[in-house]
């Protein structure tokens, strides 16, 4: 008896094995189709959420190109307005000079001394050498100072009347200038040899 129970508790046991594993065959392509159902899902969920990553950087990415793009206009044309009134500045301050110089001229013709006319001249240099001081231009010291490259350029050397003045400047044939403590004219001199 006990092995009819027992053969009829295995026959049992094989026959719910069987059950199940049909009824996993059966759920398993339901099982497996809906499994690849969720993994589309969320990989179309994840291409959409790159793609909405890629169309946000584009976006992002072009608007930074245009601010870029306007930013460089911008800055192109305040440099052409500058430098088409960078010496406004200047130019304002020596217009009384130039006023000066109209007066002067006009004495100059109906003027029976000369004296009056030389000092009105003179002021009126004075006048227009303080403005561009104003302004930072300097006048390069060069007469009888040691001959340097980076203020004077040689025209000629002559020889040294003396010892003392060789290497030196002797003559001066043009000034030079400097603005700001930049030279912006070298002056043209005779050097002692």
């Amino acid at each position: 008896m006990f092995n009819k129970k027992k053969n009829n508790v295995t026959e049992e046991n094989i026959m719910n094995t069987e059950n199940a594993s049909e009824k996993l065959e059966a759920q398993t392509p339901e099982n497996t189709d809906n499994q690849e159902n969720v993994e589309q899902v969320e990989e179309q969920t994840a291409e959409e959420k790159l793609q909405a990553e890629v169309q946000q950087l584009n976006d992002k990415y072009l608007r930074l190109y245009a601010e870029f793009d306007n930013y460089k206009r911008r800055t192109q044309k305040e440099r052409v307005e500058l430098l088409q009134t960078a010496g406004k500045d200047v130019i304002v301050s020596l217009l009384p000079v130039l006023d000066d110089f109209d007066r002067a001229l006009k004495a100059m013709e109906t003027a029976a001394d000369v004296a009056p006319v030389k000092e009105g001249i003179l002021l009126v240099s004075h006048k227009l050498k303080n403005t561009l001081a104003q302004k930072g231009l300097k006048d390069v010291e060069s007469i009888n100072k040691d001959f340097d490259t980076d203020f004077h350029e040689a025209i000629t050397n002559i020889p040294a009347p003396t010892d003392a003045l060789k290497g030196k400047v002797i003559d001066e044939v043009e000034k030079g200038y400097t603005l700001n403590d930049n030279v912006i004219r070298f002056a043209k001199v005779v050097v002692g040899a």
